[in-house]
């Protein structure tokens, strides 16, 4: 109950410093809502900053890491383009033994692997297995090549046969077809066929023969 009368100066003055009061709470409600804005976008600028920092900071860490790493394979490529390897070492065949050093001596015989002679290969019926290689010399001859081979046993350093023959290979409608023709056995030339247009003596003049001579 007011004991003012409505509209007298006491009641206008009273109605005003209600409204001032209330406006001024009003400013600080909205200065409080302005700073706790303020200070969550400069808590997310903060933060921000720092996840972009780390970003650059871990980017930068693994450039160093993997700029290191380019560096030393680069310095190891440089030093094993460089390098020289040499092999040295012995494969053992039945009682007789095989040295292997730097490039093959004598008439230039490659020595076989122990992988390439495959002494663990057997036949089913667990027959004795006989191991030999050949060595291939070819020349080029017309349009095909005269080819030489030679036969090694495995414990010895001469071949115990060589064989010599021409081939070529033509292209026919039914496909690709290779003439082989026989020309000399152990240094030796065959026999001339007497319907045959091929002179065997003067393409055997091309066979390579062991140690340069007829056996």
């Amino acid at each position: 109950m007011s004991y003012l009368a409505p509209g007298s100066p006491e009641n206008v003055a009273l109605a005003q410093h209600v409204n001032g009061r209330l406006r001024a709470e009003s400013r600080i409600i909205a200065a409080r809502a302005f700073l706790f804005r303020a200070i969550g976008a400069g808590a997310f600028a903060a933060l921000a900053g720092i996840g972009v920092g780390a970003a650059s900071y871990g980017y930068a860490y693994m450039s160093q890491y993997e700029s290191a790493a380019e560096r030393i394979a680069s310095a190891m490529q440089a030093a094993l383009s460089d390098v020289t390897l040499k092999t040295k070492g012995e494969v053992t065949l039945t009682d007789n033994t095989l040295k292997l050093e730097g490039a093959p001596k004598g008439n230039g015989v490659p020595t076989p692997t122990q992988a390439q002679l495959g002494q663990d290969a057997a036949p089913a019926s667990k027959a004795p297995v006989n191991t030999t290689f050949t060595v291939f010399k070819q020349v080029p001859y017309m349009d095909g090549q005269i080819v030489s081979g030679w036969n090694f046993r495995a414990n010895e350093d001469k071949p115990f046969q060589q064989y010599c023959y021409f081939s070529r290979r033509s292209n026919e409608p039914k496909g690709q077809v290779e003439i082989k023709i026989d020309l000399a056995m152990d240094g030796k030339v065959l026999p001339q066929p007497v319907k045959s247009d091929v002179n065997l003596a003067i393409l055997a003049s091309n066979c390579v023969w062991f140690d340069g001579k007829s056996l």
